[in-house]
Formats: structure tokens, sequence, C-alpha cells
């Protein structure tokens, strides 16, 4: 197992497909572990660099509503 440190994008990128080709490996095999560490560093990575702000409840209630195609009732 060879892992690198996430410092630049084109590292996130390698680091994003070898993730990718882990997904779903035995958390109890040397490709889990690799799994569990590529995994720390891209979002430690993305925290640092892509940081997300904090979601007003009311547009997270209403993102909630548009994604289950749910509907708002008034009463009369």
């Amino acid at each position: 197992m060879t892992i690198k440190s996430v410092r630049n994008d084109a590292d996130l990128a390698a680091a994003l497909a070898r993730l990718d080709e882990l997904w779903g490996a035995p958390l109890d095999s040397e490709e889990g572990h690799e799994l569990e560490v590529l995994a720390a560093l891209i979002e430690k990575y993305e925290d640092e660099h892509y940081p997300m702000p904090a979601s007003n409840p009311v547009d997270a209630a209403e993102f909630l509503r548009e994604q289950q195609s749910l509907s708002i009732r008034t009463t009369p």
C-alpha cells in the first residue's frame, strides 16, 4: 500500500480515482485500510480547500421538500 498526501487538486483527483477502485473492499483487508486512510486524507483536503458553509434551516427544509416532491398545504 502506497499512500501519498493530498496537497493539490491533481492529488485529489488521483486519490478520488483510487478511492473509487477500493470502494467496497472489506474493512479488515489491506485495501480496506487504504480506503480508510484515503477517505480521511480526502476529507481533510476538501475541508480546508472547499469548505461547506452552514445551511439555513429554512433553505434545508425547502431543499428536502423539493427532493421528495412534496407540496406545501395551506389551510383556508
